[in-house]
């Protein structure tokens, strides 16, 4: 699927990212990449099964005490007590919010044990950098019967004077615990929540851009 004009781009589930019928998961995660030329025309689509929460994403999850670190490397003592994550972000009650899908490149042998990207890609227009856009959420969860799902996405231009190519990519969000009805929370800042190694490498030519789309699908 290469042309100009594609006005709905598909970001259903991609065969390949289907388990087999011996194993049905109710949960499942994938990320559609689009890279297009200085022109607009697109160039490479690229699909792939995502896989990897990381240990920030796990333990919040569980819910038990314990050291959360964000991509800054700064750690704070984490203990879901009394408290809850207020999101999106409202501008109200202190909330979380989704910070960026941040992209890189390099890679991790272990991808669960990631709190920040390997080799992260700057955002500017300089050597090496990629002009970040603003990310964005759908406003509403989609519901299909049992199913329901969401998408995230993100654009960026490649503004550097020659190719960057990227190798991973992850969901970063800022974290924030509020308890005593928001008058005491704890921002733990920038958290990467969710890391991908990409199964080819992707490269953005120079003054084209690329537009990540992330799925989170339930019973799909």
């Amino acid at each position: 699927m290469v042309g100009n004009n594609i006005e709905d781009l598909s970001t259903s589930i991609p065969g390949d990212a289907y388990h087999d019928k011996h194993d049905s998961p109710t949960f499942k995660a994938h990320l559609v990449i689009v890279v297009r030329d200085k022109d607009g025309k697109i160039i490479n689509i690229h699909k792939q099964r995502s896989h990897s929460p990381t240990p920030n994403f796990i333990q919040m999850l569980l819910g038990s005490p314990f050291t959360i670190i964000n991509i800054n490397g700064t750690s704070n003592n984490w203990a879901f007590t009394n408290g809850a994550y207020t999101y999106p972000n409202t501008a109200t009650n202190n909330p979380s919010y989704l910070v960026m899908i941040q992209v890189g490149s390099g890679q991790q042998s272990n991808p669960y044990s990631a709190y920040s990207l390997a080799a992260p890609i700057a955002n500017g227009s300089g050597s090496g950098q990629l002009l970040y856009g603003s990310p964005s959420i759908a406003p509403n969860i989609a519901v299909s019967g049992s199913s329901a799902s969401f998408v995230i996405y993100q654009s960026y231009t490649n503004n550097s004077g020659a190719t960057i190519t990227i190798t991973e990519v992850g969901v970063v969000v800022n974290i924030v615990n509020n308890w005593n009805n928001c008058q005491y929370i704890a921002n733990s800042g920038p958290v990467l929540m969710w890391y991908d190694i990409l199964s080819s490498s992707i490269s953005v030519p120079n003054n084209g851009s690329v537009t990540i789309y992330y799925t989170f699908a339930v019973n799909p």
